[in-house]
């Protein structure tokens, strides 16, 4: 009996202490906000970070920011927030290490851990001059007053603490760290890929708690998610589908593909949102990234 006791101690003592860790607060490398913000830059991270696609009510002919349609998941349904800066309805009574603390760390007083559908595992590698710059560009958006339906999500995902365990487990906050065995175009692209330009997150498999499995990633999420379904862009299968560095490029501004053909409606919105407003510069790092070219 005695033995069988002290076996539930240390079966007790071990759960607790996995409990703590799972529970414990994600936080990556603090940052720099006293830096002069660009605005003008800032509306351009904007489209480079996917905030129109997501945060439009487009269909529904919703104001730019206000509030987006919902988004079907397997962990429920999640309606993307307001981020004008309204002071009531959308962010405008953040500040800026509000802000910061949202995209770096997935965290958001008072509500707290942040649900993954917002992709801060992207947005944590943006720059100390990218987040004081994007959060310049959004509170130069005209304010509106939209307040969004609550998500629906089930018991007990929507205890949010929770949501703690998955950071600990798939969530590590850091910034973008060059590889110097390529180029820089290489690294911008392989930085818009794995960063604010989702590429990763949308065109990878996930696992059942919904995390990018690393090990297939770009080998597309043929199960959906809130983009829907999300074709293979590895190096191989681009190729296969005919494109080059420039034909990659062209279909990312016009979504004409190189069978004289159009993407998906999904990709197509994409197009239309966000990479059709990026820099040719930005359209070829990342399409020399993705097809694995070395210069």
């Amino acid at each position: 009996m005695r033995r069988l006791l002290w076996v539930g101690v240390v079966a007790a003592a071990i759960g607790l202490g996995i409990a703590i860790w799972l529970l414990k607060p994600v936080n990556g490398p603090s940052r720099d906000l006293s830096l002069t913000a660009d605005a003008t830059h800032g509306a351009y991270l904007i489209r480079l970070g996917g905030c129109v696609s997501c945060h439009t009510d487009a269909k529904h002919g919703g104001a730019m920011l206000a509030g987006g349609a919902p988004l079907k998941t397997p962990f429920g349904t999640f309606y993307p927030p307001n981020i004008t800066p309204d002071k009531v309805t959308g962010i405008g009574a953040w500040t800026l290490a509000e802000f910061s603390d949202a995209l770096s760390n997935g965290h958001a007083a008072p509500r707290g851990n942040l649900y993954p559908v917002f992709p801060y595992e992207d947005f944590t590698l943006m720059s100390d001059q990218e987040i004081v710059d994007l959060h310049a560009g959004i509170m130069a958006v005209p304010p509106v007053a939209h307040r969004v339906p609550a998500n629906r999500v089930p018991f007990p995902l929507n205890i949010r603490l929770l949501i703690s365990g998955w950071k600990n487990l798939y969530f590590t906050p850091h910034r973008y760290s060059p590889d110097p065995a390529h180029s820089t175009e290489w690294n911008r692209g392989a930085y818009l890929a794995n960063g604010p330009g989702h590429c990763v997150a949308c065109h990878s498999p996930r696992n059942v708690l919904g995390a990018v499995i690393t090990a297939r990633k770009l080998t597309g999420n043929a199960a959906g998610g809130p983009s829907g379904k999300a074709p293979p862009i590895t190096t191989a299968a681009l190729i296969g589908d005919g494109f080059r560095t420039d034909s990659l490029a062209r279909m990312l501004r016009t979504k004409d593909t190189p069978n004289a053909g159009k993407v998906g409606d999904e990709m197509g919105q994409v197009v239309d949102d966000e990479t059709s407003h990026w820099t040719d510069a930005d359209l070829e790092a990342l399409s020399t990234y993705l097809l694995g070219v070395q210069k």
